[in-house]
């Protein structure tokens, strides 16, 4: 177990249902398997993350499988390059586990742990409930409440996170695998929205410690009924900007065409300073 507390950094034992440290800070688990290591001081609202509106509907959306190849890839690359002796990975804005129980599955002969953060409490919940082979927590991608040099691999899909935290959980020879959206991506979707639609612009991210290992393009047509053209919709921060009628016409929709452009990219902790000097 490699958890730490959110309070002050010591390490987390598990007694009973509850998680807890030398300081007596404890954390309780949840009936349905995850442990809220989310203290309210460091809450930005009362209910962070995506709305449970949002939630079910990213759910009904990736149970119809239509973000599958991007998920494949995505297994495809950690298989690649998670080291042989991996014994824990995290998935960081995890939302409801679609990604993150398929890693698990991919995982499961290797042994391999597999965590899922989210800040948001009501995905975790629907993920605990419904894959309990994953380690679910709620927390913030800014603390990660993960002991130091601990985990051998981060998936981050979309989700923010702090640099330095990665450099400071992935041990010397870990990965970091990034998803994030390409130029294209979505473009039909804006286009009912906006008057004038831009393409996404490539960012380079930088990870301290880190070296880029390889990256690749998903792109592929999807063609969507009405209800998940919907819940594509709601499931993105586009559904803030999208008027009524605009969501009367994709629920209306029978086969809407809209392109996904997905770049992943796979970087590779550096050995560290003082280790390297050992080889």
């Amino acid at each position: 177990m490699s958890y730490q507390c959110p309070l002050c950094q010591h390490p987390l034992t598990r007694r009973s249902g509850s998680y807890s440290c030398e300081n007596h800070h404890q954390f309780d688990q949840a009936k349905e398997g995850y442990i809220n290591l989310l203290p309210v001081q460091f809450k930005r609202s009362k209910e962070p993350g995506d709305s449970k509106e949002m939630m079910q509907a990213r759910r009904a959306f990736l149970d119809n499988h239509h973000y599958r190849p991007l998920r494949d890839q995505v297994i495809a690359a950690f298989e690649q390059y998670l080291p042989a002796q991996a014994e824990q990975v995290l998935d960081i804005g995890c939302g409801e586990g679609y990604y993150t129980s398929a890693l698990a599955e991919s995982l499961a002969a290797r042994q391999v742990t597999v965590y899922g953060l989210d800040v948001a409490k009501v995905a975790v919940r629907y993920g605990a409930k419904r894959y309990p082979q994953v380690s679910f927590c709620v927390a913030s991608s800014q603390r990660l409440p993960f002991e130091d040099n601990s985990l051998e691999g981060v998936l981050r899909i979309y989700a923010p996170c702090n640099p330095d935290e990665l450099t400071r959980v992935v041990k010397p020879g870990g990965i970091v695998i990034t998803v994030t959206p390409g130029p294209r991506h979505l473009y039909q979707l804006k286009s009912r929205i906006y008057d004038e639609v831009h393409l996404h612009p490539l960012k380079e991210e930088l990870f301290p410690g880190f070296g880029p290992a390889e990256e690749q393009q998903v792109a592929y047509p999807m063609v969507l009924n009405g209800a998940d053209a919907l819940a594509l919709l709601s499931m993105t921060p586009f559904a803030w900007k999208a008027t009524d009628a605009v969501r009367n016409q994709l629920a209306a929709e029978t086969a809407f065409s809209c392109e996904t452009d997905f770049l992943i990219r796979v970087y590779r902790r550096e050995p560290d300073t003082e280790d390297a000097g050992d080889i």
